[in-house]
């Protein structure tokens, strides 16, 4: 930070600011992690200098040997860690792999069919007002109102009656294990095409802790952040047969030049996502979800499900506060030092920006060192704030609780960025 400090003086304190909030607040909004300081050396190199359209061995520019050997790495990696035949890594964003699939699978018109954006999809699995629902025709299946759980009899007779050309499984906001090799079956039966989206929980499944879609799936899309923990940015992996048209898809389809820095801080991530340690931290990640849910249910709060089964959980605020909303509630926390975020459960009967819900995820925590009886006192903490209504007291309280666990556990491997700013 001190080169910054030096140049842009206003723009170091912001950096610097946000790091500060970082450090000291409990990062709990399940799609966000925190990269090493090895991935996040990787963003700051020269290689932010360098344009390198095309491919390994197919640039438009000259001077690409050295990042031609960067990218193939990461390529190769992709490849090792997720078991696949064919891998793109230039995607600069999940949504962005995604509508790379739609582009090389289908023609404008087909369709595709995901899991409903209000019950735990994603708006780039055909959401109307999404490129995805606008350019192809889009329809949903979603979870028993019963259970709050993806029924495969259920989603296999809405396959067939609907016949998409596109199967997507894949959800950002579910809190249960998902059958990909039922999926797979259905995709078979409907003779369609099967993309999951393991943008979430991607480092789960690496390490062997969630069931992988690979082998079920003619394509995968993932995040490198969330779970796997590495830069912001996405992968496509796919079947052999389908890496030519994947290829064309991101680049020229969507996509210019790639960005090099990125790649190549996701291949670090994925060295450290083939290491032993890792194994261990997505383990943790379910002990930490599991404890976190288990003490928030037994305070009396009703979760999405009865519980979850990964990194991620849903708090139904109406069963212990029928007012309370999503929005409010995220302020109140937010204000205490816990960061979450508003969300819909399924079948809410209030608008997306106000929700009956809120979501919770211990990947950031888990980073930090953080073990199950951390997350029973987080959960107290949660239940302190949200039944005090937003007491100033109360908030000011469970802030300063908060700073000393944060002191107690900080975010590990990086470094301090404010070294020089005033």
């Amino acid at each position: 930070m001190s080169s910054i400090a030096r140049s842009d003086p206003e723009m170091a304190r912001a950096i610097a600011t946000e790091h500060r909030r970082q450090s000291q607040t409990l990062e709990m909004i399940a799609s966000e992690n925190h990269a090493s300081s090895a991935v996040i050396e990787a963003l700051g190199t020269a290689l932010t200098d360098k344009y390198a359209e095309g491919y390994p061995g197919r640039r438009w520019y000259n001077g690409c040997e050295n990042v031609d050997v960067i990218e193939q790495l990461t390529i190769d990696r992709a490849k090792r860690l997720f078991k696949a035949e064919h891998a793109n890594v230039q995607p600069h964003s999940g949504t962005t792999a995604n509508l790379a699939v739609y582009v090389a699978a289908l023609k404008p018109g087909m369709k595709i069919m995901g899991m409903r954006l209000d019950q735990g999809g994603h708006l780039s699995h055909g959401l109307p007002i999404n490129l995805s629902g606008i350019c192809y025709k889009s329809s949903h299946y979603g979870v028993r109102r019963d259970t709050e759980m993806l029924d495969l009899d259920e989603v296999r007779w809405l396959v067939l009656n609907e016949k998409p050309d596109l199967l997507v499984v894949g959800a950002s906001a579910y809190p249960r294990t998902i059958d990909f090799a039922g999926f797979g079956e259905i995709a078979k039966e409907a003779k369609c095409l099967l993309l999951a989206d393991i943008a979430h929980i991607a480092g789960l499944v690496v390490a062997g802790v969630h069931p992988d879609p690979v082998p079920y799936a003619d394509f995968v899309t993932t995040t490198t952040h969330k779970t796997l923990r590495g830069p912001r940015g996405g992968i496509i992996l796919c079947r052999a047969k389908y890496a030519k048209a994947i290829d064309s898809a991101i680049f020229p389809g969507l996509q210019g030049g790639p960005l090099v820095h990125s790649i190549a801080a996701k291949g670090v991530s994925f060295l450290e996502a083939m290491l032993p340690p890792f194994k261990q931290y997505a383990t943790n990640i379910i002990a930490n979800a599991k404890a976190l849910a288990g003490e928030l249910l037994s305070q009396g709060w009703r979760l999405v499900s009865g519980g979850t089964d990964n990194h991620l959980m849903l708090v139904d605020l109406r069963s212990r506060m029928p007012d309370l909303t999503g929005k409010v509630a995220a302020n109140w926390l937010a204000e205490a030092g816990i960061i979450a975020n508003k969300n819909s459960i399924p079948f809410d009967p209030r608008p997306p920006i106000d929700a009956s819900g809120i979501r919770l995820g211990t990947p950031a925590l888990t980073t930090r060192g953080m073990g199950t009886e951390q997350m029973k006192a987080i959960a107290r903490w949660i239940d302190e704030v949200l039944t005090s209504k937003g007491d100033r007291f109360v908030l000011e309280k469970v802030q300063n609780q908060v700073r000393e666990l944060c002191q107690q556990f900080p975010i590990p491997d990086q470094e301090v960025v404010t070294a020089g700013v005033q």
